[in-house]
């Protein structure tokens, strides 16, 4: 007779885990079917241009700060040259009005009327009391010219620690907005490291066949300069199309975008400043429908400077990575003003 076993109940212990990786394995599915997508090569490209912009603008405010340091680093070293010069002249003085009260002690330690009543010759006498009496004059006119020159070395040396106050500021906000401009370019590297490395080559293929374009349609359009001196600023800028972009960079051999405009205004002979943000308020402001070739073009709120090529084409130094070439206005966007210098 067959014998009926009845079956073996599995253990609490054993459901507990059975249950918890079922749970595990539909989260892990949950999650999966949520996860944000990778994002695509134009997704990278719009927030790494996005990154390169807030990069530029940190660039911008660094270079305009280093710039302030090193104007206020001279008038530091000029105001402590000018205090130790004023040290000195008042050390002079203190030594001569210390000769001065010597002699007059020597010629005046007795009362004058107790000096006549013993002296054996009252004319020598007078003659003496006379020379203390200029003594006394040039005394007085020496504590005048101290307390003058103490008067201005006070100024001189508050002016100089306020200068020191103004020197440590610019230092701070230059190491912030250093550090700032790193992190972005930092975050920008992270993105397109996410891409294949054929993507990343892909974009570099169509960005140098747009330069390409935008410069064949320059030569195209052949436009006259609104001046001798822009004419020449652009075509010193074209005799850089090929040099890197670094931040900071002022040439002859890499550049940042205020840099490259700094650099060919220099050539044609005109000094203008440093950074985008001085640069806008150096010349005529003009519409873009003005626009004429060596005139200046920014964007994205005076972060981004070029100079106008011609045919709505700009000459510039674009972003890390990239080199200076030319590009359709369209393209950059963002267009802020155009500046005649």
């Amino acid at each position: 007779m067959a014998s009926h076993r009845r079956p073996k109940q599995p253990s609490r212990a054993r459901v507990t885990v059975l249950t918890a990786t079922a749970a595990a394995a539909v989260a892990l599915t949950s999650q999966a079917a949520h996860a944000d997508p990778k994002p695509t090569k134009s997704e990278v490209k719009a927030k790494v241009d996005k990154l390169y912009h807030e990069a530029e603008k940190a660039t911008e405010k660094y270079n305009g700060a280093k710039e302030q340091q090193q104007k206020l680093e001279k008038q530091v070293g000029a105001l402590q040259d000018k205090v130790a010069r004023g040290q000195q002249e008042l050390n002079t003085l203190r030594s001569g009005l210390g000769s001065l009260a010597a002699a007059q002690y020597r010629s005046g330690g007795i009362d004058p009327s107790v000096q006549l009543f013993l002296a054996s010759d009252p004319d020598t006498f007078l003659d003496e009391a006379s020379a203390l009496d200029q003594l006394t004059a040039k005394q007085t006119d020496s504590l005048e010219k101290i307390q003058e020159k103490q008067r201005a070395l006070a100024q001189q040396r508050k002016e100089a620690q306020d200068k020191l106050g103004d020197l440590a500021d610019v230092r701070k906000t230059l190491g912030e907005n250093k550090k700032q401009s790193q992190g972005k370019l930092a975050e920008a590297q992270r993105l397109l490291n996410t891409l294949t490395a054929a993507e990343r080559a892909k974009i570099a293929e169509a960005e140098q066949r747009a330069s390409r374009a935008a410069g064949d349609r320059v030569e195209l359009g052949n436009e006259v300069p609104a001046s001798g001196l822009g004419g020449a600023a652009l075509q010193a800028a074209s005799s850089r199309v090929g040099k890197p972009y670094v931040r900071s960079a002022t040439g002859p051999n890499s550049f940042d975008c205020s840099g490259l405009t700094q650099w060919a205004y220099a050539q044609a002979g005109a000094n203008i400043t440093r950074t985008t943000y001085t640069q806008i308020n150096q010349g005529t402001r003009i519409a873009r429908s003005q626009l004429k070739p060596g005139d200046l073009v920014f964007f994205n709120n005076t972060s981004h400077v070029g100079l106008y090529a011609g045919n709505n084409t700009v000459l510039h130094a674009p972003y890390p990575g990239a080199y200076v070439r030319y590009e359709s206005m369209n393209t950059i966007g963002g267009f802020q003003a155009g500046v005649r210098i």
